[in-house]
């Protein structure tokens, strides 16, 4: 990919963000070539649309599929970021799905140093609360999730809206027997213990905190990463309602 055309997305990606437009993956296919090049283009749009200002705390999301893959992130469009119960009828967003979700927040700053020489086993000393969390996915891309993997990294793996519960102090559980409960509208409630598919929402931290720092800026102290996926369920519309649920950690609830 060229600079010119790493440009022109970056460009088309965050008119699709402002506007609530739709791109067509066939006319970027080769667009992105790697990883590197889509957390590119992640920077680009988020610093575009001031996503990133110094100082202030920051929203991300951050996981993976299992601990042998890498673990992939993005940062989150601030305005798009609520306290539950949360209505987000305002957003136009595309072929919605929600995410139960344990989001984790700092309570001191981690800068590139600290970052480059923590351990894994030290990272969750940085977090000083946790809460429930919704996130809605969506999508700038018309094929939604059928679009290359590496154009849904480009947009920020796919993230529509974060609704947060209340910020409860961190503490280690024994996320193995964590129940979790789901439900849209009046349906039947989707359950699962344990399934978060690192384990413990706060496996992932220092590869959160290195992502976040590797061009020599800090994680402000305040910023907040949502941890992966416990549950899902795909093609939300207009009008729905949502709830999420933590045994012994809370609920939120949303509204589309």
């Amino acid at each position: 990919m060229s600079a010119g055309e790493q440009i022109q997305l970056s460009q088309a990606l965050a008119q699709a963000w402002q506007q609530g437009l739709r791109l067509a993956a066939a006319d970027w296919l080769d667009a992105v070539p790697d990883a590197d090049c889509a957390y590119a283009i992640q920077q680009s749009v988020a610093q575009t649309l001031g996503w990133l200002q110094p100082g202030r705390p920051q929203f991300w999301k951050s996981g993976g599929a299992s601990r042998q893959v890498a673990l992939t992130h993005a940062v989150l469009a601030p305005a798009g970021v609520r306290i539950g119960p949360a209505n987000f009828s305002d957003l136009r967003l595309q072929q919605a799905g929600i995410e139960a979700e344990i989001a984790l927040r700092l309570g001191r700053e981690v800068t590139p140093e600290l970052a480059a020489h923590l351990s894994l086993a030290d990272a969750s000393d940085f977090i000083d609360g946790m809460a429930v969390s919704v996130e809605l996915v969506a999508s700038r891309w018309r094929e939604a999730g059928e679009a290359p993997a590496l154009l849904r990294q480009a947009d920020f793996l796919s993230h529509g809206a974060l609704a947060l519960g209340e910020c409860l102090p961190y503490q280690a559980r024994d996320w193995s027997q964590q129940a979790c409960e789901l439900r849209v509208n009046d349906g039947s409630a989707l359950h699962c213990v344990g399934g978060h598919s690192l384990g413990d929402p706060a496996w992932g931290l220092l590869a959160w905190f290195k992502h976040a720092c590797r061009h020599g800026q800090s994680l402000p102290a305040g910023s907040v990463v949502t941890t992966g996926a416990w549950l899902s369920q795909a093609g939300l519309q207009p009008g729905d309602r949502a709830t999420v649920g933590f045994a012994g950690l809370g609920s939120v609830s949303v509204q589309l």
